[in-house]
């Protein structure tokens, strides 16, 4: 028996979140009835995080404890023919028995896509947000760089425990203009609040149609009132279905159990 850290991407459209649920299809439930079908007998697979219902990922990462006599690469193609076609398993690897993909990870990835056009266009909004009016993208490296750094983002989400911190540090942020009419948000943090990158890109997209000021911004990461500077802001997320979680990272492989 040995414990393999598996890298998943899937299509989160027809997905009710990552999190095993009972009556619902999840990534998890999916993952599980895959390995069941290699002979696995455990409870359960853990998770690095959970992605709400029609959140896209390409770089999740799980844990499983697996009696497994070949090789890694014989165990990607195994899982992927007993997987459903809007997931799939890119990469396998034997790792410490004392590994946790949740607790072990230093920091999350995740890049939200939108695009600005008047008129559906149900290809693209399948994977993206299509917004409009469109954004004035000269906006986005001024509130980008607001959120580096170690702030209390409790305007932008909540706790993912009921005790938790609403503190963050973010190490990376930034806006790319993917293309004429399409933006791309990155952001890479140690954690994150429940629907914390939904929220971010919400308010920096009022921002950029001048529903919004920069300042209203600073002010809610501020130690100020924050009664007064959730007032300033307008109510929203941005849809799920723009998101998607593209890599965990980890301390090197030697250090984990030590």
């Amino acid at each position: 028996m040995a414990r393999y850290q598996l890298t998943l991407a899937y299509d989160g459209t027809n997905f009710f979140g990552s999190q095993r649920q009972a009556k619902s299809r999840t990534v998890q439930g999916e993952l599980e009835k895959a390995l069941r079908k290699l002979g696995w007998s455990g409870r359960s697979v853990i998770m690095s995080g959970r992605t709400d219902t029609g959140v896209h990922a390409t770089g999740q990462v799980a844990s499983v404890d697996l009696d497994w006599s070949h090789t890694d690469s014989d165990l990607i193609h195994a899982l992927n023919a007993a997987l459903p076609a809007d997931m799939s398993v890119k990469a396998a690897r034997m790792v410490h028995a004392k590994f946790h993909p949740r607790f072990d990870a230093q920091s999350r990835r995740y890049r939200y896509r939108l695009f600005c056009q008047s008129s559906r266009d149900p290809i693209r909004e399948r994977f993206a947000w299509r917004v409009w009016p469109a954004v004035d993208g000269d906006i986005f490296p001024d509130t980008a760089k607001l959120f580096l750094g170690t702030h209390d983002f409790s305007t932008f989400g909540s706790p993912t425990t009921p005790k938790g911190t609403t503190m963050r540090t973010v190490m990376k942020v930034e806006w790319m203009h993917a293309e004429q009419d399409e933006w791309h948000f990155e952001v890479q943090a140690n954690a994150f609040l429940y629907r914390m990158v939904r929220r971010l890109v919400f308010v920096q997209v009022a921002a950029a149609q001048g529903k919004l000021s920069t300042e209203a911004i600073a002010r809610s990461l501020a130690h100020q009132a924050k009664a007064e500077s959730r007032s300033e802001f307008p109510a929203g997320l941005a849809p799920a279905h723009g998101l998607s979680l593209v890599e965990v990272t980890y301390p090197p492989l030697e250090s984990i159990g030590q």
